[in-house]
């Protein structure tokens, strides 16, 4: 008998995993533009949005904040994508429904495949692109791993993570409208696969 949901843990894992990855695409292209000879400050307001202002011991670079900010939450993202792999390997997924013709199953199967791929090898790029920096990673302000400035290295990561993330984001606009395609056109009920009710 084949369950018609995933599990629980799957379901939070999906929600927390996605929310965190889009935050972390948005991040990552505001960060990218932000000027590398910007004075230090001591008072950053948070995204420029005039809602919430960061005090800091120690004055600093906006740029450096948010590369910081970047490469902890990218920890963080690559420890949770690793559970959710486990979660997904330990258990069963439903199957899809019978409605959908062989290819599309295919199809799904593939993309979903080449989303946890990419989920790990992204934060992975960017992990090791951050040791072969000259600065290396604080993962909120602890020390985690000591730069070991090969730039080489670097560029050669930092290719390969904007690489896999322009994958990435195009798998996810394909799951995205695959699910909206079930939903509208379709109507039938593999969205409530992942719904918690």
């Amino acid at each position: 008998m084949t369950t018609q949901k995933y599990s629980k843990p799957a379901i939070i894992l999906h929600g927390l995993t996605a929310v965190i990855i889009f935050i972390m695409f948005a991040l990552g292209w505001y960060m990218a533009d932000l000027p590398r000879d910007a004075p230090k400050v001591t008072a950053l307001d948070l995204f420029d949005l005039g809602l919430y202002t960061l005090q800091f011991d120690e004055a600093m670079s906006p740029r450096s904040f948010y590369f910081n900010l970047h490469k902890s939450i990218g920890v963080t993202l690559l420890l949770l994508i690793l559970i959710r792999v486990y979660v997904r390997l330990t258990h069963q997924p439903p199957a899809f429904p019978d409605s959908m013709k062989a290819w599309e199953k295919k199809i799904a199967d593939l993309v979903h495949k080449g989303l946890y791929v990419l989920m790990v090898a992204m934060p992975l790029s960017g992990i090791l692109m951050a040791i072969n920096s000259k600065y290396g990673i604080m993962w909120f302000g602890l020390p985690l791993a000591p730069g070991l400035d090969n730039p080489e290295l670097r560029e050669a990561f930092k290719e390969v993570h904007e690489i896999i993330g322009a994958i990435l984001i195009s798998l996810i606009a394909l799951h995205v409208a695959a699910a909206i395609k079930h939903k509208v056109i379709d109507k039938d009920e593999i969205m409530s696969r992942m719904s918690l009710r």
